[in-house]
């Protein structure tokens, strides 16, 4: 055996991975990308929580693939969903989350800083999706009123774009949930039974102390 074959990533070791994360998402219907605390993806794959980067960890390259692989899943979302963070959203949770993000509630654009407005207001008007980055972008994706998706530069590099949710569900064959009580209802009885308290999610208040 070459020196170096152990050090590769081998595909049946990745798709085992993948797997295994695939399944606890579609128990939970979320899961978040990486945490210390509640269940995500890093989680399982390193198997127990880390406080540094995964990128840091001696199968990080294995990590790396495996994220790619779920943020191109046909059954995984990924956005600003609890905490704020990455969160993987299963296919089955998609109606719900779809008529809360394009709910246009105030807790989406009240207090919304003029660069950010601006920049929804490019996002709506755009026919494809709008490269762009930076605090008005995380604001945008923290309030989930924008889809977030990677695309390649004429350079071969990454970038992130920016979508209206409407063209998100054109392409994912998504339709809204009829109730919008019922789908913050079962989203956070998704969030709750990942452990996750009812301030994590984007429409709850803050916790007074």
């Amino acid at each position: 055996m070459p020196p170096n074959a152990r050090s590769k990533p081998v595909q049946t070791d990745i798709d085992a991975a993948l797997d295994a994360v695939l399944t606890q998402l579609a128990r939970y219907g979320l899961l978040l990308k990486q945490d210390k605390r509640l269940p995500s993806a890093i989680t399982l794959l390193a198997g127990a929580p880390l406080a540094i980067s995964w990128w840091s960890h001696p199968q990080g390259r294995v990590f790396f693939r495996v994220l790619a692989a779920l943020e191109d899943h046909p059954d995984v979302l990924v956005t600003k969903l609890l905490h704020g963070k990455d969160t993987l959203v299963h296919r089955s949770l998609w109606p719900e989350f779809l008529t809360l993000a394009d709910a246009g509630e105030s807790w989406q654009s009240a207090g919304l800083s003029a660069p950010a407005h601006r920049l929804l207001q490019r996002v709506q008007q755009a026919g494809t999706p709008l490269r762009a980055s930076g605090t008005a972008a995380r604001e945008l994706q923290s309030r989930l009123l924008v889809h977030a998706l990677e695309v390649h530069t004429e350079s071969g590099r990454h970038a992130m774009a920016l979508q209206r949710w409407a063209a998100w569900a054109a392409q994912s064959g998504v339709r809204p949930a009829r109730s919008l009580t019922r789908a913050r209802a079962k989203l956070e009885a998704a969030s709750h039974a990942l452990g996750a308290a009812p301030a994590a999610l984007p429409w709850s208040p803050p916790t007074r102390t």
